[in-house]
């Protein structure tokens, strides 16, 4: 018996495994040098919230079109991945079709279901390319959005391409199939034909049977090096929300998205002057705000991550919409750049974080963080209910608390409300008298 294909499978398959493997616990160590937070209250509610965002997309079908073609690919991807996993175990064993004997009948429905499934998301992929490239919709092209000049628009396009070959790749694997069964090539049992890779049968039948068995062999391999290596690519790439929407979800804020969080050190001072009791004294180096990724929470760090790139966010902000510099994709892209650039740190140094002299300011301009009207239209916009305003808060109060960078308004009003209890440059006792009159 040879054993070459096996062997050769699964060098492949454990070696792609440690990549991926390898690339996810980079990641997740760049979350965690992030600061804490804690976020396991109310399990029962972050599950609806998991199920609701995650699972069902509730967010997504406020645009219907796109919602349910992103629905086509998304349940495409969950289900198809079950026939994955005979492919998988055929690789390892140097059978084929595996469950074929232990289902029966069931088989051939269940590969129908997988083809159709596979036609939905061959239609969505084509439906998007049509949308990026020709109907062209204005929050995802480059021309009007520097951030996704580059690699961004050329990720979003390979991921489709991607899909669609994958697609194309089963179904030429199960029409070859489908003919070299009839032949009765031994090692291709009968299951029958199948309702999409069926309609190739009539061309493939014009086929020698060792044409055929190459052309199967070919898309099979190549479907599976496909999935792996994809498996790989997407976490480089937005679609790492394909992984972490679910945790992303789930440790959602179970609070308003408009309440703003209050800095520990700030509430310890005001309760003192309050006269309220208060808790231990919080660490008095503590910085206010943040300067760099390491500064925000995890559950910053993992929103970063979890951005789709959709734009919603951007097209739905004011100051964006008025022609400010802010983008709360930007910010969400340029936050997940710099924990790369983390990541990378960390990877050369055996795991420890060592200063390199840069910091989310590079990224993100003074203009950007003063442009954010602090309306959480991003948060409502975004399908995950991710957070921009976090890290623009965070970033703020840094380079406001800690920079003293602040326009001479903003100047003034601080020092009023320090002073007058308000904004505005009176004495607090002449607040009411506008209702004299």
């Amino acid at each position: 018996m040879n054993y070459l294909p096996q062997i050769l499978f699964i060098t492949l398959l454990g070696g792609m495994s440690y990549l991926i493997f390898q690339r996810f616990s980079l990641i997740i160590q760049t979350i965690r040098l992030a600061r804490p937070v804690e976020l396991s209250d109310h399990p029962s509610e972050r599950f609806k919230r998991m199920a609701l965002l995650a699972f069902g997309q509730k967010k997504m079908f406020s645009k219907p079109i796109v919602g349910f073609f992103h629905f086509l690919i998304y349940i495409g991807f969950v289900l198809i991945n079950i026939e994955i996993l005979e492919i998988i175990l055929d690789g390892i064993l140097g059978t084929h079709r595996l469950f074929a004997p232990f289902i029966g009948s069931l088989y051939a429905g269940l590969m129908n279901f997988f083809e159709i499934l596979a036609g939905g998301v061959f239609v969505a992929c084509v439906f998007f390319f049509l949308r990026r490239g020709v109907f062209r919709t204005g929050r995802l092209q480059a021309a009007n959005h520097t951030e996704l000049a580059g690699f961004p628009v050329k990720d979003a396009y390979q991921i489709l391409l991607i899909e669609v070959i994958l697609m194309l790749a089963l179904w030429t694997m199960n029409g070859a199939d489908s003919v070299l069964q009839t032949r009765g090539v031994e090692h291709y049992q009968p299951v029958g034909s199948f309702v999409i890779s069926g309609q190739l049968v009539g061309i493939y039948a014009q086929l020698s049977t060792s044409a055929l068995i190459l052309l199967e062999r070919a898309a099979w391999w190549f479907h599976i090096l496909g999935i792996l290596s994809f498996a790989l690519y997407v976490t480089y790439s937005k679609h790492l929300h394909i992984f972490f929407a679910f945790p992303s979800a789930y440790f959602s804020s179970l609070e308003s998205s408009a309440k703003m969080s209050a800095m520990p050190a700030v509430t310890h001072e005001v309760k003192l002057m309050l006269g309220h009791p208060v808790e231990e004294q919080p660490l008095t180096n503590a910085k206010f705000g943040a300067k760099d990724v390491i500064d925000l929470t995890w559950k910053n760090a993992l929103d970063a991550y979890s951005c789709t790139e959709c734009g919603r966010c951007t097209e739905q902000c004011p100051a964006n919409q008025t022609g400010r510099a802010l983008s709360p994709r930007k910010i969400m892209m340029d936050t997940r750049d710099r924990l790369e650039e983390v990541g990378v740190i960390l990877k050369e140094n055996k795991g420890t974080f060592v200063e390199d002299g840069k910091s989310l300011f590079d990224r993100i301009s003074a203009e950007e963080l003063r442009a954010c009207t602090s309306c959480q239209a991003c948060v409502e916009a975004c399908p995950m209910e991710l957070s921009p305003l976090n890290i623009i808060l965070e970033m703020r109060r840094f380079q406001i608390m800690e920079l003293s960078d602040a326009p001479g308004a903003w100047n003034a009003m601080f020092a009023n409300v320090e002073t007058n209890q308000s904004p505005w440059k009176f004495n607090p006792a002449d607040r009411l008298n506008w209702a004299k009159e």
